[in-house]
């Protein structure tokens, strides 16, 4: 009898076990499966470039002044510079640069900051980099409220070698100086290939500055005379790093216009 009562307990116990596996069973079959979260390389992946990026106007990428270009040769006591300027995508620039040319506002002043590999910078009539201005300082405040013009940035232009840039103290804080990307040394590794045309990455094989972009106007590009430029930009400095000022400076003798948009 009593193993009779043992048989009964251990069957209502099996019976009780198989009905808990079954309930669990059941529970599991309706829930969601755990979202994995993506890893860096699956983030990355995920990341994708905009097709129209590859659509957009580069013009920096062929020597030839458009009708919607400006042009100019700027003479050094080195040898000339001749650059293609881009009314269409930096007017204020632009505007600005051609007007301080016509003007003689460059005419004797110097690259006053050079650094080897990285660029060539000047239009400071103080020869110092601490002066010059806009021409629309002190005339007209909606443009140049005393502290110079706003940025133009652009999905068409870089700091590709060749570049030519305004030169700022900050977010829209252009004046009159301005520098020439100089570096020649492949800058591919440096970019998210996602936020660049296809071209552009092929072009910083040359060299440039992509560290640049987005925080500086791109307004022009050396159509000839980059040799120039890469001698001015190996002459002896006082000093390295920001301070890095020339022995004996390259002097700009004066800048021709020779095309003006139409």
């Amino acid at each position: 009898m009593n193993k009779e009562k043992q048989y009964i307990r251990l069957a209502a116990m099996a019976t009780i076990l198989l009905a808990v596996v079954i309930g669990i069973l059941m529970l599991t079959s309706h829930t969601q499966p755990q979202q994995e979260m993506p890893t860096a390389s699956s983030a990355s992946s995920q990341t994708k470039k905009d097709p129209n990026l590859d659509k957009v106007p580069l013009p920096q990428l062929n020597n030839t002044v458009a009708d919607n270009e400006s042009e100019v040769r700027l003479s050094t006591s080195m040898g000339d510079i001749t650059l293609k300027l881009f009314n269409q995508y930096a007017p204020l620039a632009v505007e600005n640069f051609l007007t301080h040319a016509k003007d003689g506002y460059y005419n004797n002043t110097i690259f006053h900051r050079v650094i080897k590999n990285f660029m060539i910078q000047g239009g400071d009539p103080k020869g110092d980099g601490s002066g010059g201005t806009s021409i629309w300082h002190d005339k007209d405040t909606t443009i140049d409220s005393g502290n110079g013009f706003k940025n133009e940035i652009s999905a068409s232009l870089y700091n590709i070698r060749g570049a030519l840039s305004m030169a700022n103290a900050g977010p829209d804080t252009n004046g009159s100086q301005f520098f020439i990307n100089q570096n020649n040394s492949d800058q591919r590794q440096k970019l998210d290939k996602n936020k660049y045309p296809s071209k552009i990455v092929k072009a910083y094989q040359k060299g440039g500055n992509p560290s640049l972009d987005g925080s500086y106007t791109v307004f022009g590009q050396v159509i000839s005379g980059m040799a120039v430029v890469d001698k001015i930009a190996a002459g002896k400095v006082k000093s390295s790093g920001e301070g890095s000022s020339p022995v004996d400076p390259v002097k700009i003798t004066g800048i021709s216009v020779l095309k003006e948009a139409k």
